[in-house]
């Protein structure tokens, strides 16, 4: 049938080819690079550098090392209208929080949010209880009380991820069925999935997620939530970021907030705490540590490249230091890993995690001031 009113004879007295109407071209699958890269795509946030839209996010952490307080936080100030966080643009939109433990705290920890920063009212929703996501009964019946709410979510957060999957984070299989699951609600919902989890036990597995490894490999986005020690501030370190450069470290501590007309049993005012960014701590000088050894080879490598500098900092070059630990005669394996910023027992991530450095588009800056200070004296010749 021609595309305008007629018979085919009508058509090609028009005009019109009419073998090729007969036999279309089948050209919309494949298009040309030229075509495709016109098309303007910008990245969309949710909080500017750090929660991507439309996109699988993960916050790991240790048990009790204020993981929920982070995520809340950012749901919170979406929930109540955007503004700003550490610096960075938040977007308004609406929240569902699927909470599968630790109703009580959350709560408590929403009304110091409320109070503290004098929100009015949330467009967020919280689930009383956890489900097996991954299952069919499960998902259908998160899916049908998010579709009955007047506003649909712009975010959904699973917190905890273990309360919320039928199986074993160990297993590759059962973490497909979590993360198809995770799929689904991006799709028919537009928005992004916010994975809350734990970090393994020991030291060495504490700037990954705990499971299969199959986590990773699917996310977007991955952040860690290293708690302070003796005194400093947490630490928020973006470990991956698919389509964007990597955030530098944010640092937060908790502070104490007691909720108006709340009183506990004794009569005794209900206290809680909400998130507040502090500044980078000031680093002392170190004892001759596996850090401080991290810290000389960065050194050694920033001279034989040629003491860049970008401003007052010490800047390092990708290249430049790759170059220089294959001199060294490292494997070109162990370079990759030493330069992986998501082990943090290695090179980079060893020196990210401890705050002396900061990652940029293609190399690193030396953020420790006193570091940073004596090394730029030392190049202008007066140290």
């Amino acid at each position: 049938m021609p595309p305008d009113l007629g018979d085919a004879n009508d058509y090609v007295q028009a005009g019109g080819d009419l073998l090729a109407l007969l036999s279309p071209p089948v050209n919309d699958w494949l298009v040309s690079a030229d075509s495709f890269s016109a098309q303007p795509a910008p990245l969309k946030w949710l909080v500017k550098s750090w929660l991507q839209a439309d996109a699988l996010v993960m916050v790991h952490g240790p048990s009790g090392g204020g993981k929920t307080f982070v995520v809340l936080d950012w749901c919170l100030r979406m929930a109540n209208g955007g503004g700003q966080w550490a610096g960075h643009k938040v977007r308004p939109g609406n929240v569902v929080y699927l909470a599968g433990e630790g109703h009580h705290g959350l709560r408590s920890r929403i009304a110091a949010w409320k109070h503290r920063h004098e929100a009015a009212k949330f467009q967020m929703w919280i689930s009383q209880s956890g489900c097996d996501l991954n299952t069919p009964e499960g998902y259908q019946m998160a899916a049908a009380h998010i579709r009955s709410l007047p506003k649909t979510p712009d975010v959904i957060v699973v917190d905890t991820l273990h309360r919320f999957l039928a199986g074993d984070e160990n297993s590759a299989q059962d973490a497909k069925t979590m993360l198809d699951a995770c799929a689904r609600l991006m799709n028919e919902f537009e928005c992004s999935v916010i994975l809350v989890h734990h970090t393994g036990v020991s030291d060495e597995a504490q700037h990954r997620a705990r499971g299969s490894s199959a986590w990773r490999g699917a996310l977007d986005i991955e952040i860690s939530v290293i708690p302070g020690k003796e005194n400093q501030p947490m630490q928020l370190v973006q470990r991956k970021s698919k389509d964007a450069e990597l955030a530098p470290t944010v640092y937060v501590e908790l502070q104490k907030v007691n909720i108006p007309g709340w009183l506990d049993e004794d009569g005794q005012p209900v206290t809680s705490a909400v998130i507040e960014q502090v500044s980078a701590p000031v680093q002392v000088a170190r004892q001759d540590t596996k850090i401080d050894a991290h810290r000389k080879m960065w050194e050694a490598a920033w001279w034989a490249s040629g003491a860049e500098a970008m401003g007052d900092q010490p800047f390092l070059g990708r290249t430049a230091l790759k170059d220089k630990l294959t001199t060294d005669g490292n494997a070109e394996r162990t370079v990759r890993n030493m330069i992986n910023p998501s082990y943090s027992d290695k090179l980079i991530g060893a020196l990210i995690a401890a705050g002396m450095i900061e990652a940029t588009s293609s190399g690193w800056l030396m953020v420790d001031k006193l570091q940073a200070s004596v090394m730029m004296m030392r190049k202008s010749g007066c140290g």
